[in-house]
């Protein structure tokens, strides 16, 4: 087991990386604002799937790869910056036609939020940070990491419900056509500067 400060320091570090404004929160919000609670679901889903297969792989001992292998990072980060211009077209076409289309609704399913999680480099970077920090030599490791995994997953779903219910709160006032023209043109110039934020970072 961990000791009980080697947990206050766990939650000290992820509660604020999970909680903090970001690229991922950033889509979250987008999703409950655009498709409500429930509509966002899947792509919650993926978001958190994808968190819990990068805790697999890097506490179980590949996070060396983002260490060993800087291109994987840069390659993850352009990857990522196309993706959100991609997201970024899908809100910004159904707007100029004045209103979202059922396609557009299905863009943000499962696949969508794995997709995000998987190709942002900063989220990779914050998990292998947290073992690094938090796993201990001498003890169980397959122990440690799923109690670690479990611990971190249980933040992300605390921390990340909130994005989505105060994007749905804010942004489902607003439901007539020129609202949906509006919202459309601002989830679009959203995603555009996320992308810009990653580009650049």
């Amino acid at each position: 087991m961990l000791a009980w400060e080697l947990w206050a320091a766990f939650f000290g570090y992820t509660i604020p990386m999970v909680i903090s404004p970001g690229p991922g929160n950033t889509l979250l919000a987008t999703a409950g604002g655009r498709f409500g609670i429930r509509g966002s679901v899947p792509f919650w889903l993926g978001f958190e799937a994808a968190n819990l297969v990068l805790c697999l792989v890097y506490g179980l001992g590949l996070g060396r790869v983002l260490h060993d292998y800087p291109a994987f990072e840069q390659a993850l980060k352009w990857i990522g910056v196309l993706y959100l211009l991609y997201l970024a077209k899908g809100f910004l076409m159904p707007s100029a036609k004045g209103a979202a289309t059922e396609r557009d609704t299905s863009r943000l399913g499962f696949s969508a939020g794995f997709l995000c999680v998987i190709v942002n480099p900063k989220i990779h970077s914050m998990i292998v940070v947290m073992f690094a920090q938090f796993l201990k030599p001498g003890a169980g490791m397959a122990t440690q990491v799923a109690l670690l995994t479990a611990a971190f997953l249980v933040v992300c779903v605390a921390c990340h419900f909130p994005w989505i219910w105060g994007g749905k709160v804010v942004l489902q006032r607003f439901r007539s056509p020129r609202a949906l023209l509006v919202q459309g043109w601002i989830f679009g110039a959203c995603m555009l500067a996320v992308a810009a934020y990653v580009a650049l970072t």
